[in-house]
């Protein structure tokens, strides 16, 4: 869960250092005091969207510090350990800095990240559900995708399911495709594998392997020096060995008659000992050029064979427009190409694969949306017992599946209908809701799903938006009743809701000494409590009535 949050020059904060308990917690304040900042500066610790607008006039920077505690067991805490971020005190510490030129920088645990890596660690740690999230329900994909999340809450095969729905559709489409492409341009494709197929044998015909040219061209060098090679190396034999007065024995002459005189001066020592090595270094290079010219021998059938390999090497390398030593690669790819042009050229072959590919994705989505049936039924059964609570008396929720053309997503769309009363047939969502009674129906889902995720901060920003009355009596308790399992917090302007809070923060605007208006924020005891929910049952004027009041909802 969220342990503290300190916050440094953001936006209209100049600095604010909260702690948080488990349990229910509520925001409060006047409109515009800044209870909704708190939950962006949250999500840029998250790893959201951020530029030099977030820094607060004349600081530097902003720099905002979330620290949650991770248990043993939760995902974030094996992601931490394989990302090689330390764990540490069962903690992950997140932070964001934001000048006032628009960069960023990121931490996880004091160890430098990216806002991806914040963003993939703060998706285990903390589930938003902002302003106008019932605005996204009224769409197709987003419906789709929170039922998903049901489904695979439910069954761990659901997600399985559509991962192979999605590849197999991929795999389906292209096989399809290149199938058309075939169909339609038949005679295009087999000009291009007749012409595949003859370069094909003729870079088979001449079969250049792979740092064949560098070793024919040392060669070629070698041979076509050969006779000046063998002169060299023999001037050289003769020189040091076998000339009528040698270097080797003119210097094993003098090395002898030093090694008398050693005897006589140890000085002479230090000579002999410079003297001895180019001896041997010397005879080393005897047994050397001796090797050599054993190998070394002129061989003009070789180098006519050579010179003929390496015309026909680099004439075909100029006719295919590439190196000589780039023949194999060039050999490789056009044979990949001919297969694949091959493959293709098999309409039947194509056809089979296409249908087996097609069945595959069948069985998978016939997979998928049996878990989506089922999913739907406890959707929709939850969903309408919350309507009855929600002062939907008689009201309904369905999940419909209706039947579509195969897409990477299944064989069915998913769309959210609701009967606002008994006697009517449900209808889609987007038509039939009016505002109060779509906010009312997305927070009972926001609460539904959020049981589906082990997400252990839950964040609710403002979504009791267009609820009043009893109906916010009960959303109240409904958030009390998730904050037992949960850590919710909650940014809200109705009195019912707040108060049911465990802990109560109260955000206010003020003007500093320099005439710069900064909010700042207060942790209420009880009296501070009664006189916030007094001041939001009845505005400026707070009465002893409305004290009373307060103090009454506080108690319940």
């Amino acid at each position: 869960m969220l342990r503290t949050l300190t916050i440094r020059d953001f936006v209209i904060v100049d600095t604010i250092e909260l702690e948080f308990s488990s349990g229910f917690s509520v925001f409060t304040g006047e409109t515009g005091a800044g209870k909704s900042i708190l939950i962006d500066a949250l999500q840029l610790a998250l790893g959201g969207r951020g530029d030099a607008s977030v820094v607060r006039e004349g600081a530097p920077k902003a720099d905002i510090t979330a620290d949650f505690s991770v248990s043993a067991a939760a995902p974030a805490r094996e992601w931490l350990e394989h990302n090689e971020f330390a764990v540490e005190e069962g903690g992950a510490l997140l932070r964001r800095v934001i000048d006032n030129a628009g960069r960023s920088k990121a931490f996880i645990n004091g160890i430098a990240a990216t806002a991806a890596q914040l963003r993939d660690l703060g998706d285990m740690l903390v589930d938003i559900h902002g302003q106008h999230a019932h605005q996204s329900l009224l769409k197709s994909d987003a419906q789709r995708a929170l039922l998903d999340n049901q489904a695979a809450f439910k069954d761990a095969g659901a997600d399985a399911d559509a991962r192979a729905v999605a590849a197999s559709h991929k795999a389906w489409r292209a096989l399809a495709r290149q199938r058309e492409e075939f169909e339609t341009n038949a005679k295009n494709v087999l000009i291009e594998r007749e012409r595949l197929e003859w370069q094909v044998a003729e870079l088979q015909k001449l079969a250049v392997k792979p740092g064949e040219w560098s070793e024919i061209t040392n060669e070629h060098s070698r041979l076509s020096h050969a006779a000046s090679l063998l002169e060299g190396a023999q001037e050289a034999l003769a020189a040091i060995s076998e000339s009528d007065h040698p270097i080797l024995s003119q210097l094993s002459s003098l090395n002898q008659k030093l090694g008398k005189l050693v005897a006589v001066d140890a000085q002479l020592q230090t000579v002999l000992d410079c003297m001895e090595p180019a001896r041997i270094q010397l005879q080393e290079a005897v047994y050397a050029l001796n090797n050599y010219l054993d190998k070394v021998d002129l061989d003009p059938e070789r180098l006519r064979t050579v010179d003929a390999r390496m015309e026909a090497i680099h004439t075909t390398a100029r006719k295919f427009r590439v190196t000589p030593d780039a023949l194999p690669e060039e050999f490789a790819s056009l044979s990949e190409r001919l297969k694949q042009l091959a493959d293709a050229s098999d309409l039947d072959g194509l056809r089979q694969q296409e249908e087996k590919i097609k069945d595959s994705y069948m069985a998978a989505a016939a997979r998928l949306s049996a878990t989506r049936a089922k999913a739907a039924r406890l959707l929709g059964t939850q969903v309408t017992a919350a309507m009855q609570e929600l002062n939907m008396t008689g009201g309904s929720f369905v999940v419909g599946l209706n039947a579509c053309e195969p897409t990477s997503n299944g064989v069915e769309q998913v769309e959210f209908l609701v009967a606002g009363h008994a006697g009517v047939a449900p209808r889609p969502l987007a038509k039939v809701a009016s505002g109060g009674e779509l906010a009312r129906i997305a927070l009972a889902i926001s609460v539904i799903t959020s049981n589906a995720t082990t997400t252990p901060t839950l964040i609710f920003d403002e979504v009791d938006s267009g609820i009043g009355g009893a109906v916010a009596e009960v959303v109240g308790r409904l958030l009390k009743r998730l904050g037992q399992e949960r850590q919710v917090l909650c940014v809200t302007h109705l009195p019912q809701v707040a108060s049911q809070a465990n802990q109560h923060f109260q955000v206010a605007k003020g003007t500093t000494g320099e005439g710069k208006t900064v909010s700042h924020i207060d942790v209420l005891d009880n009296k501070a409590r009664v006189e916030e929910v007094a001041r939001m049952l009845g505005g400026v004027e707070i009465t002893a009535t409305t004290r009373k009041h307060a103090r009454e909802l506080l108690a319940l």
